[in-house]
């Protein structure tokens, strides 16, 4: 399970590096067009915004991967032993309900229905539905670090919101 984590980890980086250095580069040039050349791109607009849509998707998921993620973790903090177990297994459970629900589900709907209407974009041309597969391609991220989530859960009782690190005294189980 490890090794596929990497091997995940290491796609949605790279993916997440291109798009954001591309991102980067189109808010520059459309600085530059608007402010230098007095002719503003709306093509590098465009791609910035659908850009930014893929970057804040798979970036949370990349960031949930990585229990980097926004918690509020009162419940797992003040729990011991199998209630602990028992929170951090609904918070993971919660979690896939999400991204199986809203992102998957709901996502792929999105898609699909944009991509038979034919929705296009106004400068670059392109299918939406393209665009929005980034909502069910993060939540497949999403529902595969929830798996991760769940065999570190069994393994070593830490949770979604815990760093992994060797097991201690004081530790989840404690």
């Amino acid at each position: 399970m490890k090794q596929m984590t990497a091997a995940v980890d290491t796609v949605l980086r790279l993916i997440i590096v291109i798009a954001f250095a591309v991102l980067v580069t189109c808010v520059i040039w459309q600085v530059f067009s608007r402010y230098v050349l007095g002719t503003p791109s709306t093509v590098t607009d465009e791609m910035a915004r659908f850009l930014f849509i893929w970057v804040a998707l798979l970036g949370g998921a990349y960031t949930l991967g990585q229990r980097r993620h926004l918690a509020i973790d009162l419940l797992p903090t003040i729990t011991h032993g199998v209630p602990r177990l028992v929170v951090n297994a609904a918070i993971i459970g919660a979690i896939a309900l999400f991204a199986c629900v809203v992102m998957l589900y709901g996502g792929w709907n999105l898609v699909s229905r944009t991509l038979e209407t034919g929705q296009v974009s106004p400068a670059l041309r392109l299918p939406m539905g393209v665009v929005y597969i980034a909502i069910p391609a993060s939540g497949l991220a999403i529902l595969f670090y929830c798996l991760g989530f769940v065999v570190d859960l069994a393994s070593t009782g830490q949770g979604p919101n815990e760093r992994l690190e060797p097991s201690a005294p004081g530790g989840p189980l404690d």
